[in-house]
C-alpha cells in the first residue's frame, strides 16, 4: 500500500464507521427476510486480484467491519464466494470501503466457470448497499467493470442470504467429518507427573521434512477438489498433495520427510521477494509436543485429521496474540517480529516458529472452518469441550533471504497473515512408537525418536527411521 493510500485510509476513517452504522441497517433489512439465511459468512472466497499483496478475499466474508479485500487498481475485477452447495440467492449486502465499485454486476455460477447475472448497476454509489435479487446457484460473485475511484475494488463484508437447495458434494472439504470411531468419555487430565532426575524437561520428537512441491494454488482443506483456487503454497511432507488430495491419496503417496512413515501434507504460505518464490533449503523442523502439562496423557492423532492454524485475514494484534504464536518473524539479532523486519543481516535466514492447538473434541476429524474441532489448552489442560490431548505441531522454518526486506511478502498477505495447514497421513503404529517412547516418555527424541541426551533410553526406530 502506497504511502496515498495510506493516508486515504485515515481520512475516511470517519465514512468507515458510516459504513459499519449502514451495516446496522442492512440487518434492519434483512429482518424483514425471516426466511433467509447469511450463507457466505466463513465460506471459501476467491479474488481476482489483491491489493499489493494484501486484503485477502476471505476477509470480506469473515463477519468483521475492521477487515476487507482489496483489489489492484485495475478494471475489471471480481470477488466470489463459496456457498457450498446450490442455493436460491434472495439479497446481497456489500460494504464497501471509499474505493467502491460504480459499475458491477452480482453472478452466480453453478460451477465457478458460467455466470448469471442477477443484478447490473452503472450508478453505484458506494457505502452499504442492499440489493434483493433473485437467483440461484453455488457462487456468487461481485463482478466490477468500473471503479468509483482510481483506486481498486474495496470491501469491508460481501454478504449473500437465501437459502441452501442442495448439499456440498464434498463434505470431506468444508463440513463435518465425523471420526470412526469417535474418541469418547475422556476427562481433560489435570494431574502433575512426577519430578524425575534428571529433570524431564522436554516431551517432543521431530519430523524433518523438505519442500515436495512449491508454488501450487491449490488447499485441499479449504479449497477440496478446486485446483488453482488458494494463494499459493509451499508443500512439505507428502510429494502428491494436490486439491484433490484425500487421506487415501496421502497413504498411497510418497514422502519428502526422512521418516518414511510421515505421508503428512504440511503447507504454508509461498514466501515471495517481489515476485520470485523463496522455498526453504533442505529438511525442516516440525515438532511434535506435548501442549499439556500431563505430558502422559497425550494421544497419537487420528488418521485424517487434519486443520488449519492461523489466518491469512489475522491483523497484526491477532497473531501477535495468538496462543500459537512462539517468537513470530526473526533474523539474526532481529527477534520477536509480528511482521517481516525492515532489515535482515546480510547471509541470515527469515526464521519462523508457530505452534498449532493441540486439543481435540474426539468427533470431528474436520469442521467447517477447520479449526471449531481443535483447541489450545488453557494453562496447561485440555478444557472440557476439547478433552483429547493430541501432540502440538509445531512449525520452524527457515528461508534464505536477507538484506532490505522491503519486497518481501507472503502470498497470503503481510507477514502476519502466516499460517500453515495439516492433514494427518501418518504410519499409525509409526507415530504411536514416537508418542509412546517420546512424549509420553519425557524425551527429547530427534526423528528417530533418540535423545541424546538419555542415549540409555535407546530409540523408537531404526537406523532407517522405520519400526524395528
Amino acid at each position: 500500500m502506497t504511502p496515498t493510500r495510506r493516508r486515504l485510509r485515515r481520512l475516511v476513517a470517519p465514512i468507515g464507521a458510516a459504513v459499519l452504522a449502514g451495516s446496522l441497517l442492512a440487518v434492519g433489512i434483512q429482518q424483514a427476510h425471516a426466511a433467509d439465511t447469511l450463507l457466505s459468512q466463513g465460506r471459501p472466497a476467491l479474488a481476482s486480484s489483491l491489493e499489493n499483496g494484501e486484503s485477502p478475499a476471505a476477509a470480506a466474508v469473515d463477519g468483521r467491519a475492521d477487515t476487507r479485500w482489496g483489489s489492484q487498481w485495475a478494471d475489471p475485477q471480481w470477488l466470489r464466494v463459496d456457498l457450498g452447495g446450490t442455493a436460491t440467492v434472495t439479497q446481497v449486502v456489500l460494504q464497501w470501503e471509499t474505493a467502491y465499485g460504480k459499475a458491477f454486476q452480482i453472478q452466480t455460477s453453478p460451477d465457478g466457470n458460467a455466470w448469471t447475472s442477477i443484478y447490473s448497476t452503472t450508478t453505484g454509489a458506494g457505502g452499504t448497499q442492499t440489493l434483493n435479487v433473485s437467483g440461484s446457484g453455488r457462487y456468487v460473485r461481485m463482478y466490477g467493470t468500473q471503479r468509483g475511484t482510481g483506486y481498486g475494488y474495496s470491501l469491508y463484508e460481501f454478504k449473500v442470504y437465501g437459502s441452501l437447495t442442495g448439499a456440498q458434494p464434498d463434505p470431506g472439504g468444508s463440513g463435518y467429518v465425523l471420526a470412526n470411531p469417535p474418541v469418547t468419555g475422556v476427562v481433560p487430565s489435570t494431574a502433575v507427573p512426577p519430578a524425575t532426575n534428571p529433570p524431564t524437561t522436554h516431551h517432543e520428537f521431530q519430523a524433518n521434512c523438505s519442500v515436495s512441491r512449491s508454488n501450487l494454488p491449490d488447499d485441499p482443506i479449504v479449497f477440496p477438489n478446486m485446483p488453482g483456487a488458494s494463494h499459493s503454497h509451499t508443500f512439505m511432507g507428502n510429494t502428491t498433495t494436490n486439491a484433490a488430495t484425500t487421506l487415501a491419496s496421502l497413504q498411497a503417496g510418497q514422502t519428502s520427510c526422512i521418516t518414511p512413515g510421515d505421508k503428512t501434507g504440511y503447507w504454508m504460505p509461498t514466501l515471495l521477494n517481489g515476485d520470485t518464490a523463496v522455498q526453504p533449503v533442505g529438511r525442516q523442523v516440525i515438532y511434535y509436543k506435548s501442549g499439556v502439562i500431563d505430558y502422559r496423557s497425550v494421544r497419537p492423532s487420528p488418521p485424517g485429521l487434519r486443520y488449519v492454524v492461523g489466518s491469512p485475514s489475522a491483523t497484526l494484534d491477532e497473531f501477535r496474540n495468538a496462543p500459537g504464536a512462539v517468537e513470530g518473524w526473526e533474523c539474526g539479532d532481529s527477534v520477536r517480529n509480528w511482521d517481516f523486519p525492515a532489515n535482515c543481516v546480510a547471509g541470515s535466514q527469515l526464521n519462523m516458529r508457530y505452534q498449532a492447538p493441540s486439543c481435540w473434541d474426539g468427533l470431528h476429524l474436520d469442521t467447517p472452518d477447520h479449526k471449531s474441532h481443535m483447541a489450545y489448552p488453557v494453562v496447561g489442560i485440555c478444557p472440557a469441550s476439547h478433552p483429547v490431548a493430541v501432540p502440538m505441531i509445531e512449525f520452524k522454518v527457515a528461508f534464505p533471504v536477507s538484506g532490505n526486506m522491503a519486497n518481501v511478502r507472503l502470498s497470503s498477505g503481510r507477514g502476519y497473515s502466516f499460517h500453515y495447514d495439516f492433514y494427518n497421513a501418518w504410519d499409525a503404529p509409526t507415530l504411536r512408537a514416537l508418542v509412546t517412547h517420546c512424549i509420553n516418555g519425557g524425551l527429547q527424541c530427534d526423528p528417530r525418536g533418540y535423545d541424546q541426551y538419555k542415549p540409555d533410553r535407546g530409540a523408537a526406530l531404526n537406523e532407517n527411521y522405520e519400526l524395528p
